[in-house]
């Protein structure tokens, strides 16, 4: 609490410094020393803001004192922010150099300023509005972590409230679950590249089978609250990885990484990227592979991106994009409460593999129509499909050589995101209106049955009769149209109003069939039936939502939103295959809302921080509880199990504590500390052993703090993340003999991690993960990986060599 007394005190110093007030003056030229009238000054997240006279000459008034950034932009020109500091009436001159590139409004100005590796988004970026919600910025290039590994831990380790689940250590999946949310593959988060879909399938199967490398993303843009009304209905929010672009300075730029470590881990990650006339390009290849601590843990992975821009003119930007992912993972399984606490490191399950084929392409056009009017299209596709073979029945029970469950999906999907940005004013101040229109198709074909009963990574299915048997074929084709709008309200320079609408309609279908046996006791099927199962659902719906943006200071900023939230039904929702585990035939979609109040700010560069508590609502919260059926046969049961209510504390401060010693020193000292206490409860269900339940997968206490040393070309990090104990079924069960339900117990973590710039051309990178070398688990998986506990990775070793040309 030390850190929050402190956040008071420098508060309220920082008050006292502002007591005078003082004016801003200067004058804008360009290259040639002529006046660029019309130019755009305004103090970064200060409320004050103005345009050049014909003279190129502007005046800032009534300016507290303070260190501010100031911003100057015009079309036809490259943007420049400068830190100035205001201690009485000051004058400056700017120079803008021209530029044929558009501004891409995404980046945030001045970010290199920040050397924390976490900031905010604008009020506005691009054609995007984001005032009024909570909003964090990871700059992976601030970040001292191990990116060849995206180990999440450390990448993501000043966000608040992230529940995090270790299923591999090459960092292949991404598992990340916010607010008491199930972080399986990011499912409860809108999850984006670049501003468009990532996902199997956006509506029916939000999944993220591929996630971006670390060492590939320029920056993460996290963002909660309302984001519902412009990305889509998830309750989680969006994550959007925004990825490297080629330099913009020189034609070109080659960069090699090249990275070993524990357990025969290897990375090499290659680019190239530059800027000729009008073209601006860049190329990324990552290739991974390594044995994994455990045993079958074997992994080989290769990533590929290319991107190709083009502007004509200074208010069109055209842009070509592609990504492509594959990786072939050997999967150790789950293990029992037994078996993990005897050796976590055993694997009991050799023939379980994983496999993954992504391919990502997206068209992006931005036009300046004019000075008050943006437009920005999205057409975006996805062909991709993910197999997966091995023994799925329950880790309790032996795997005596037979055939193997064999899962195929085949997505095929496309879209396109339209948003029109228009600046007006209303009484002389400014005001933003964002409408736009989205059309999303997905289609998915998926088999499941059995395989061959060898130990290969064998993808095909097998022909014998009991492979017919168990065979399942269905096609589950979706469409999505919406239509969005949100506005901000400038009341004051300093107060906002920001309400918003979306109307969605979803069209979900299946068309499939399967089959049903009986058995005797010598496993001869005695019956067999093949049925076909049709199902179509149609529904349209209007969600709104209303936030409030207070800018008091850069010091002290206020915001606070509150939306309405749905989520519908996905494919794993209409039927399953996994063993034990049965669908609810009447299953429905679920609905709620989430809501934010909050402060941040950040005091003359030293201090930054951001408080807030929030509130999630569930109508329909789907679910699985154990149960049997009347032969007492167990099984998991999915169905709507109640409704339920996540309330919480979200918190970071970080504070540069050098500053405080010696002001004028160039080392810096970092400490940081982000604590969210989560209350999520069952609120009322049919059954009554679930009222008051603790919601699975709903941590009371997540809790990171660290140490991050910058000198001149050296910079090293040390943080520790602790996660308190989590259900992982609505019944609160603390162990059941198939390990799939039962307690995750709380859980410590430390990491270390540092850089060295050798030169300009040759950098050294070193992590050690899990410093402490903890045996813990963050996950019990139902199915794939294991099912079971699966382990998390012990202490490991990790060395990287960064050559740039």
């Amino acid at each position: 609490m030390k850190i929050y007394s402190t956040l008071i005190l420098l508060i309220l110093a920082s008050f006292k410094l502002a007591a005078q007030n003082a004016n801003l003056s200067g004058h804008i030229v360009n290259s040639k020393g002529s006046a660029i009238a019309g130019a755009s000054v305004s103090l970064k997240n200060a409320g004050y803001q103005t345009a050049c006279d014909s003279m190129g000459n502007f005046i800032l008034k009534n300016i507290k004192a303070g260190k501010y950034t100031v911003e100057v932009t015009a079309v036809g020109f490259q943007a420049v922010s400068r830190l100035i500091e205001i201690n009485g009436d000051k004058a400056i001159d700017i120079t803008l150099q021209e530029t044929v590139r558009v501004l891409n409004d995404v980046n945030v100005i001045g970010e290199k300023e920040k050397t924390t590796g976490i900031t905010r988004l604008k009020a506005v970026e691009g054609t995007n509005i984001n005032a009024g919600k909570k909003s964090e910025v990871i700059v992976l290039d601030d970040e001292t972590a191990n990116k060849a590994t995206n180990n999440t831990r450390q990448i993501y380790n000043k966000i608040a409230g992230l529940n995090i689940w270790e299923s591999d250590g090459a960092g292949l999946q991404l598992g990340i679950g916010g607010r008491g949310l199930n972080p399986n593959r990011v499912t409860n988060f809108n999850t984006r590249q670049n501003g468009y879909d990532i996902s199997a399938d956006a509506l029916g199967y939000p999944e993220s089978y591929y996630t971006p490398p670390a060492e590939l993303v320029d920056r993460i843009e996290i963002l909660r609250g309302a984001s519902s009304l412009q990305y889509g209905t998830q309750f989680g929010g969006l994550i959007n990885f925004k990825l490297r672009d080629g330099v913009s300075d020189k034609p070109i730029e080659v960069t090699s990484r090249e990275t070993a470590g524990s357990w025969g881990f290897f990375n090499t990650t290659n680019s190239i990227g530059g800027t000729v006339g009008k073209v601006q390009y860049y190329s990324f290849f990552q290739h991974k592979q390594g044995d994994g601590w455990r045993p079958n843990s074997d992994f080989n992975a290769n990533t590929g991106y290319a991107a190709l821009s083009y502007k004509p003119s200074n208010k069109l930007a055209l842009t070509f994009q592609y990504t492509y992912m594959d990786y072939l993972a050997h999967q150790p399984g789950g293990l029992t409460d037994a078996e993990f606490a005897e050796d976590p490191h055993q694997s009991i399950r050799a023939r379980n593999w994983f496999k993954v084929n992504w391919n990502l392409g997206a068209f992006i056009l931005d036009y300046q129509i004019s000075d008050n009017l943006k437009f920005n299209s999205r057409f975006f596709g996805l062909d991709a499909h993910r197999y997966a073979v091995g023994n799925l029945d329950y880790i309790n029970r032996a795997d005596n050589g037979g055939d193997r469950n064999l899962f195929k999906d085949q997505y095929n999907n496309y879209g396109n995101e339209s948003r029109l940005l228009y600046t007006y004013k209303i009484n002389h101040t400014k005001q933003n209106l964002l409408v736009g229109l989205r059309y999303y198709h997905g289609h998915t074909d998926r088999e499941q049955g059995l395989g061959s009963n060898g130990s290969d990574a064998n993808f095909r299915y097998g022909t014998s009769a009991t492979d017919v048997n168990a065979y399942t074929h269905y096609l589950f084709p979706s469409d999505n149209l919406a239509l969005f709008a949100e506005n901000i309200f400038r009341i004051t320079p300093k107060f906002s109003i920001i309400p918003g609408v979306r109307f969605e309609n979803i069209t979900t279908k299946a068309n499939g069939s399967y089959v049903t046996t009986n058995t005797d006791m010598a496993g001869n099927v005695i019956f067999r039936q093949e049925s076909q199962d049709v199902k179509n659902s149609n529904r349209h719906f209007l969600i709104g939502g209303l936030g409030f943006s207070y800018f008091q200071s850069e010091a002290m900023q206020w915001y606070a939103n509150i939306s309405q939230n749905y989520r519908a039904i996905n494919f794993n929702d209409l039927n399953s295959s996994v063993k034990g585990l049965r669908v609810d035939p009447n299953l429905q979609d679920e609905t709620g809302y989430s809501a934010d109040i909050g402060v941040r700010g950040n005091v003359s560069q030293v201090f930054n921080y951001d408080i807030s508590v929030f509130a999630i609502h569930y109508n329909n919260r789907i679910g699985s509880i154990d149960t049997a059926d009347a032969s007492f046969n167990d099984f998991r049961y999915r169905t709507n199990i109640a409704a339920s209510r996540n309330i919480g504390l979200e918190s970071f401060a970080e504070l540069e504590l050098l500053h405080f010693v010696n002001p004028g020193t160039h080392n810096q000292l970092f400490v940081f500390g982000n604590l969210a206490l989560i209350n999520a409860r069952y609120t009322s269900s049919k059954e009554t052993a679930f009222n008051n339940k603790k919601v699975e997968m709903a941590p009371d206490v997540i809790f990171k703090t660290g140490l991050t040393y910058k000198y001149k070309k050296l910079s090293a990090s040390y943080q520790m993340a602790y996660t308190s104990s989590q259900y992982t079924d609505a019944t609160n069960s603390t162990f059941t003999a198939n390990a799939i339900n039962g307690l995750v117990p709380a859980y410590t973590v430390m990491d270390i991690s540092a850089k060295y710039n050798i030169s300009r051309i040759f950098s050294l990178e070193g992590s050690v993960n899990n410093l402490a070398d903890k045996r813990y688990f963050t996950r019990r998986a139902e199915s794939y990986p294991g099912p079971g506990i699966i382990p998390a990775d012990a202490r490991g070793y990790f060395l990287t060599l960064q050559v740039k040309l």
